[in-house]
């Protein structure tokens, strides 16, 4: 005898039925909809129940005949309500999708652009520093460098609306059965606050895979009635199945690949917590597997193949706790210009997707090129460290050409350029002023709102030539050698994760340490440079997640990976408990960041500051100093990097700042084992930077004791700050910045409602 009953659970995967979309057939049996419609086993034209084996007479499935087709009413639902009373979905609320097309090229109709003017609209800035003042006219160098720097025009408030470019979005989402409950609960939530801030002129698609891949909603505009559809498609996601990442990033790139209309900026919004188990199986994770080879050229190119007129899609891919494939989404998210981030703690994946919205939804440039010529005989362009973009050298080392492709809003990007440099033929004239010039630099680029071609020059680099140079000319300029931190960072993290690849975490370990050292005994980390700092932090995190085998393999890798993909693209991404952007905003915006590092609240410092008082620079003195000092000196403290106020010898009394009886390293206090500045019972980097007992960067660069008020970025080890909350990322933009400040009101208006 039948039970009359609709079960609980789901009679294929188990899981509950609550709150979920589901279909109870004429046998009683209940089923979540998406696995009944997704289960091989079911024949869709003799359907019968997998349970008792009873046949079925209202079967559940979308029928190509009840295909809605688009039309120009934009209130049309894309979905098929039933009102049978059997062999329908219970809550009706929750919509039967319909079936997909044999092809995506139904999309919306895109919205006729304003007639806004685009008179004064900003454009791309370029400078160009020289690492030395001058050279002696008598020098020849063989490895001389230039900075250039591009910063993007920035997308005012007013702005926003009327003259930024509109998106076509595409987000591809695991829903196999490892994200059942509370994460697809939260990633529901993600998606819904990434819907309501889309435009009318933006247009989404939701695709959905686990063993298959479906697409849940048509590449719709974001008016009132598409936001509404696109909410219900996601909110009728369940979890079940396998994990098929190749057919889920197929059927996304179908969606772009075959649309009829196209916005000026288009992506791919990845995420997974898995492995692919459909498509080759396990793998050494030390590679990418070889199943991407099975990917679309639009969004894997292959590398090495020529040019191609297919247009690369970029790819932003969240791998999703512990147990996803990074190797295989930062080499996706690599291939195709995107980027990779690790989404440590379920609860960060709406301001991670805020983070990574904030950008995309503040494109400025398109296919933008640096190029680079020599300006005079004998100065040659040796090489181009570019990072994630492509570079190359022609015509006998004498021009150079650095692929970028898009800017954020606000976004900057810094390039070392490294020439040699001849002497002067006569260096012994008694001109007063003689120069060699260097680079004539140029760059291209498209306007995305105003749709035009811009082409910028920069002033001619030049190079003051001298009979004799002081030292003070001779000095490296510390941006210069904040950007060759960086690159030193990125190549540290790099060696470290192919070390830890094979197994060599300790020379894995050791490979960050020296870097890191190597960063703080730069001249830019010697004079307090906060990217110096923060390169070095991000170093030691990275260094401690490669504790052992089993830390890397569950934590090490992606956040080593999700480092990588920031350093090279200088684009913020989300780390480990680290969103992206999370810190800056319109107002504070800057490279100091006038309340960064857990400064004190009524501080302007940064860096743990502790005196509200403080007046130097980064508030405070410099790096938390007390109102008089620098690296955390004392009140009275004339001394530098932290001296005591009657420290006398180099650096304050001791080494760099230590007590004047101190035998500590770096400002130790007197007894102190401890290194830069820790207090006595701290082991080396334990108290950081000053910091007494609180832990690395607790009170930060020699702040006091409980000085990161707020516990503000870098304000506790890795947990009350940065690493745990809002943290202070060189690479976001303010558009970054304000979105995830968004998010976070947004969550807790929603909690405080609960």
């Amino acid at each position: 005898m039948m039970d009359s009953s609709p079960s609980t659970t789901c009679g294929i995967c188990k899981g509950s039925l609550e709150r979920q979309a589901m279909y109870t057939a004429e046998c009683s049996h209940s089923f979540h909809f998406t696995c009944i419609n997704n289960t091989f086993a079911i024949n869709k034209f003799n359907p019968f129940c997998p349970i008792c084996s009873t046949k079925w007479n209202n079967p559940p499935f979308s029928m190509p005949n009840f295909y809605n087709a688009p039309s120009n009413n934009n209130n049309q639902s894309p979905f098929i309500f039933p009102t049978s009373s059997f062999g329908s979905v219970i809550d009706e609320c929750r919509p039967v999708l319909e079936s997909e097309p044999l092809q995506f090229s139904d999309d919306d109709p895109l919205l006729e652009p304003s007639s806004s003017s685009t008179v004064g609209l900003q454009k791309v800035t370029i400078e160009a520093i020289p690492e030395r003042e001058a050279l002696a006219a008598s020098e020849s160098v063989s490895l001389f460098t230039v900075l250039v720097k591009l910063k993007a025009p920035p997308l005012s408030a007013e702005a926003r609306s009327s003259r930024r470019a509109p998106i076509d979005l595409v987000t591809v989402l695991d829903v196999s059965g490892s994200m059942h409950g509370y994460k697809l609960s939260l990633l529901k939530r993600a998606m819904n606050f990434v819907i309501d801030e889309l435009g009318p002129s933006d247009r989404l698609s939701v695709v959905s895979f686990n063993s298959q891949a479906r697409r849940m909603f048509r590449l719709s505009r974001m008016t009132d009635a598409g936001r509404r559809n696109a909410k219900l498609a996601v909110d009728s996601l369940c979890a079940s199945g396998q994990t098929n990442i190749v057919e889920g990033l197929k059927k996304g790139a179908q969606v772009l690949e075959e649309r009829r209309y196209k916005n000026p900026v288009s992506s791919i919004v990845f995420l997974s917590d898995g492995n692919d188990t459909c498509n080759g199986g396990w793998y050494s994770r030390s590679s990418p597997p070889v199943y991407l080879s099975l990917l679309p050229p639009s969004i894997f190119p292959v590398k090495n193949s020529g040019p191609s007129e297919i247009e690369t899609i970029p790819v932003h891919a969240f791998g999703f706790g512990s147990d996803h494939d990074p190797v295989t989404m930062h080499a996706i998210s690599d291939a195709s210009s995107g980027t990779f981030s690790f989404i440590e703690s379920y609860e960060m994946v709406q301001d991670a997707f805020a983070s990574c919205i904030g950008g995309l939804l503040s494109v400025m440039t398109q296919g933008l090129r640096l190029s680079m010529r020599s300006a005079s005989h004998g100065v040659e362009i040796k090489s181009i460290p570019s990072g994630r973009y492509s570079s190359e050298i022609t015509d006998g080392e004498s021009k150079g050409t650095i692929h970028i492709g898009d800017l954020y809003a606000d976004e900057v990007k810094e390039f070392l350029i490294n020439l040699s440099v001849p002497a002067l033929l006569n260096p012994n004239e008694e001109e007063t002023e003689r120069k060699t010039s260097l680079l004539d630099i140029a760059c291209s680029y498209k306007d995305i709102v105003s749709k035009e071609a811009v082409e910028i020059e920069c002033d001619l680099v030049e190079i003051r030539r001298a009979k004799t140079v002081s030292p003070s000319e001779m000095a490296v300029n510390l941006e210069v050698d904040r950007q060759r931190n960086r690159l030193r960072a990125a190549e540290s993290i790099a060696e470290a994760q192919k070390m830890a690849e094979t197994g060599d975490l300790f020379g894995a370990r050791c490979t960050l340490s020296k870097g890191r050292t190597e960063i703080f005994g730069s001249a830019a980390g010697q004079a307090g440079d906060s990217m110096s700092a923060w390169l070095g932090a991000d170093m030691k995190e990275t260094e401690r997640r490669m504790g052992s085998v089993q830390q890397y393999q569950q934590e090490g890798r992606a956040f080593a990976l999700a480092g990588m993909s920031a350093h090279g693209a200088q684009r913020a991404t989300t780390k480990g408990k680290t969103v992206a952007g999370a810190g800056p905003t319109d107002d504070n915006f800057s490279f100091g960041l006038s309340r960064a590092f857990g400064a004190a609240s009524a501080s302007g410092g940064a860096f743990g500051a502790a005196a509200p008082a403080g007046g130097g620079a980064f508030g405070g003195g410099v790096f938390g100093a007390a109102p008089g000092g620098a690296f955390g000196a004392a009140p009275g403290g004339g001394g530098l990097f932290g001296a005591a106020p009657s420290g006398g010898g180099a650096f304050g009394g001791g080494v760099i700042g230590a007590a004047p009886s101190g035998g500590g390293v770096f400002g130790a206090a007197p007894s102190g084992g401890g290194a830069f500045g820790a207090a006595p019972s701290s082991s080396v980097f334990s108290g950081g930077f000053g910091a007494a007992s609180g832990g690395g960067f607790g009170g930060g660069f020699g702040a006091q004791q409980g000085a990161a008020a707020l516990g503000g970025g870098f304000g506790g080890a890795y947990g009350g700050g940065a690493y745990g909350g809002a943290a202070y990322d060189p690479y976001a933009t303010p558009s970054m910045a304000n979105m995830v400040v968004k998010s976070q009101q947004v969550s807790k208006t929603m909690d405080d409602k609960k």
